[in-house]
């Protein structure tokens, strides 16, 4: 028998979920590179609250560790119809990084001139040396469908002062000509993951022997907005 406590909880459900499956349907993928996929071309801008950036690296063989980036900005030029007029460009500034170390870290390293493992991380010259050089950098040199729902990158990343060449394979996640929360603003979202050896960029610290490894692992997800008012 049905009580009034239970009708308004009954009525409450039915109602977020009328509410909310328009708006998963609104922002559903219609298609993949090289086709019309719902946000129009045009200029996108990434929406922080709703991205991460992160990367991880081997430690001793037994595990991947991975650390986040929490400041960093992407932009990004899409044309679902023709991706190779297609550009991204991304600044990441290195003293943002996070590894959630829960141990005593002063304890640990005793002798470290740091307070922290985030900031020896980020500071040391045997790491990120954000203090010499702030600022990692991206931008693509070109931009080609790797079939639906896929583009692959080729780029040029910036960091300790060394400029090489990196791919980034993309999956179109979801795309929508105007945005659930924003009506009338486009919107559209990617996953990428590429991989780099950071002892071609000079971080060559505990490969020999190997205490972290050389191969490093990228991995974002985010939305954009299309960029200016809708």
């Amino acid at each position: 028998m049905k009580t009034p406590a239970t009708s308004t909880l009954l009525s409450a459900l039915c109602g977020a979920m009328l509410y909310l499956t328009p708006m998963a349907e609104t922002a559903q993928a219609t298609g993949g590179p090289g086709t019309d996929t719902g946000a129009p071309a045009g200029q996108y801008q990434l929406d922080p609250t709703h991205s991460s950036l992160s990367f991880s690296v081997n430690h001793l063989g037994l595990s991947n560790y991975v650390v986040r980036f929490t400041s960093y900005t992407v932009l990004l030029q899409y044309d679902p119809a023709q991706p190779g007029k297609s550009s991204v460009t991304a600044s990441i500034d290195p003293a943002s990084l996070r590894t959630y170390y829960p141990a005593d870290y002063r304890a640990s390293h005793p002798n470290s001139k740091f307070a922290s493992w985030d900031e020896d991380l980020a500071q040391s010259e045997k790491f990120f040396n954000a203090g010499k050089f702030p600022q990692i950098a991206f931008r693509s040199t070109a931009v080609r469908s790797a079939g639906p729902g896929s583009l692959h990158i080729t780029g040029e990343l910036t960091l300790l002062g060394q400029t090489h060449p990196v791919e980034l394979d993309a999956t179109l996640v979801g795309s929508t000509a105007s945005h659930p929360m924003q009506p009338g603003r486009a919107a559209i979202g990617f996953s990428a993951h590429g991989s780099l050896a950071r002892s071609a960029f000079g971080m060559d610290s505990f490969l020999s022997p190997p205490l972290i490894g050389d191969t490093v692992t990228v991995q974002f997800e985010g939305e954009f907005q299309q960029a200016g008012n809708p």
